[in-house]
């Protein structure tokens, strides 16, 4: 049975979380979500195994065939979540001034 139900091809996977060694993961292609699999953590190198880990996977017959870790754009999009929670934490001034 195949790990991922897409066609073959390269995507973007994102891991939402680890736990009891497997991963819950999220693939993109072309910015937009096309599907997401619980996958075995050990199928990703050791560096990804965590939540809002970005890779480059390959997959052929459902099977993930390559994963290649992203660091900076692992860090990249923690940035851009971070600067999107504390601009929207902010709360605008009330009508009074205060």
């Amino acid at each position: 049975m195949p790990t991922v139900e897409l066609p073959d091809g390269t995507y973007t996977a994102v891991i939402d979380n680890v736990e009891d060694s497997y991963a819950t993961v999220f693939f993109e292609r072309d910015g937009d979500e096309v599907g997401n699999a619980v996958i075995d953590a050990a199928q990703f190198p050791t560096d990804a195994q965590h939540a809002d880990a970005i890779l480059t996977v390959t997959l052929r017959d459902g099977d993930i065939e390559e994963a290649v870790y992203e660091p900076e754009e692992t860090t990249e999009r923690s940035s851009a979540a971070q600067d999107r929670f504390d601009r929207l934490s902010k709360r605008p001034p009330s009508d009074d001034g205060t």
